[in-house]
């Protein structure tokens, strides 16, 4: 039986999770959910046990000075409460941590077990994958589900992947055995320029997630950084002649198949969030504002560090693999970021 003391009662919660490694390429999600967690000033108010889950030679603790005194920090995963105020209130469930090293059942029955008990409605978990998509174009981002209903009801993707999968793929498999409503998000980051940060990858899941939930996200200085990340990605890309040609192909490619969808549903799509977000004004509640920095995540933007190869030393986009087909190993978002292959539809 879980106990969860000092935890009040929670208004309509959902649960929004996001996991470090294999389904979290420019570390998108969790940096998502870390911006959530810093923004309304989340409470930890649990963690699991790091022994059940985390193979220490992989993912190792660190060791920190604290006041003079030396503590470690272990790899897990923590939940927290943020309370979000307003017209609508609502209150969230996040769930940050590392994809785990083994015990996958328990881990997510033990996830499930938080959401029973706090009531939780539905389930989120937010990913992103490598993907054949250029970055000067509009982040693309999935939304499925394993649910037929919900797909239907919540315009959403009813997933079809079969192959490898992450712990997104297992919690939200997990969730449906367990009868919880779930959905995942999956943002196409440009297998190119993968390195982390990428805040352009980062703002458009936010942006989904705020449409799914019919919740205002205060994004703080998000949107600045991700033109910022943009711009600095177009002066690397302008110093090789065969990436910018790449991109220009990936443009091509993209604007192609997204022609249909220039006018109608995804215009007005747009124009009624830009409509609640000047009808809402400033965002308020606890941490509406500036954004702090992200633990072990540059926020500098004018610095290119963060496009290096850290193998190579080279801080310019490596050229581009050769691809082989459109339907390869590996293809699809449970292929995980090393992948380098996205086929436009995140399935799991």
């Amino acid at each position: 039986m879980i106990e969860l003391e000092g935890v009040p009662e929670l208004i309509d919660p959902v649960m929004v999770a996001a996991f470090e490694g294999w389904n979290d390429a420019g570390d998108a999600a969790s940096t998502a959910v870390a911006h959530l967690e810093r923004e309304w000033k989340g409470e930890v108010f649990a963690a699991l046990d790091a022994e059940d889950y985390y193979d220490f030679q992989v993912n190792r603790p660190t060791v920190y000075l604290d006041g003079g005194v030396r503590k470690i920090t272990w790899p897990t995963t923590r939940l927290s409460v943020v309370r979000v105020g307003g017209d609508k209130p609502r209150d969230l469930v996040l769930v940050r941590g590392i994809e785990p090293s083994m015990r996958w059942r328990s881990f997510c029955n033990e996830l499930l077990g938080f959401a029973h008990e706090l009531g939780v409605e539905m389930v989120v978990i937010l990913g992103a994958l490598l993907g054949d998509t250029p970055h000067t174009r509009p982040v693309p981002v999935t939304g499925v589900t394993s649910d037929p209903d919900l797909a239907r009801t919540m315009d959403l993707e009813e997933t079809r992947y079969e192959g490898p999968t992450g712990i997104v793929g297992i919690l939200q498999e997990a969730c449906t055995h367990a009868g919880v409503p779930a959905v995942s998000l999956w943002a196409a980051v440009p297998h190119y320029v993968s390195q982390p940060p990428n805040p352009k990858a980062t703002l458009a899941l936010l942006n989904r997630l705020e449409d799914l939930i019919d919740l205002r996200i205060p994004l703080g200085e998000l949107a600045e950084d991700a033109r910022a990340w943009q711009v600095g990605v177009d002066q690397l890309a302008s110093e090789d002649s065969e990436v910018a040609e790449y991109v220009q192909t990936l443009e091509e490619a993209r604007d192609t198949a997204e022609l249909p969808e220039a006018s109608g549903e995804a215009i007005a799509r747009e124009f009624e969030r830009y409509l609640r977000r000047r009808d809402g004004g400033p965002a308020t509640g606890p941490g509406a504002g500036g954004q702090g920095a992200a633990p072990g995540h540059a926020t500098d933007m004018g610095d290119s560090s963060y496009l290096r190869d850290t193998s190579s030393g080279r801080t310019r986009p490596p050229k581009p693999p050769k691809r082989e087909t459109e339907s390869g190993p590996g293809a699809g978002p449970e292929a995980g970021p090393d992948s380098g292959e996205e086929d436009g539809s995140a399935e799991e």
